[in-house]
């Protein structure tokens, strides 16, 4: 973002270039942004689909265990609810943390 920033300003203070020129390349620069920067629904829907996996996984794994039979034997949960749900969690920790980038942990 900052290599954007500063294209920006150097087009914008470039005296070599005719006011048009300057005017389209600046359009075209802050049209490359990032979509992530300019809406927030694509985190919303991230962070819910990633919650929603996390919470369906702990769901089925507690029907499974519900629907054992046999009170003293072992329950064994089948693994891709263990692995989806891990890899939900540490996507969702990844995503909520700050970045160091942004103001996060110095």
């Amino acid at each position: 973002m900052k290599a954007l920033d500063n294209l920006e300003s150097l087009i914008a203070q470039s005296p070599e270039l005719q006011q048009t020129s300057k005017e389209q390349f600046l359009k075209k620069v802050r049209e490359a942004r990032s979509p992530l920067e300019k809406d927030n629904w694509i985190y919303r829907i991230v962070v819910a689909s990633l919650g929603l996996a996390i919470l369906t996984c702990l769901a089925f794994s507690f029907i499974i265990s519900l629907k054992s039979t046999d009170p003293n034997a072992s329950i064994e949960m089948p693994e891709i609810f263990m692995a989806i749900g891990s890899a939900a969690v540490g996507a969702l920790a990844g995503l909520l943390a700050p970045s160091p980038g942004r103001g996060g942990g110095e």
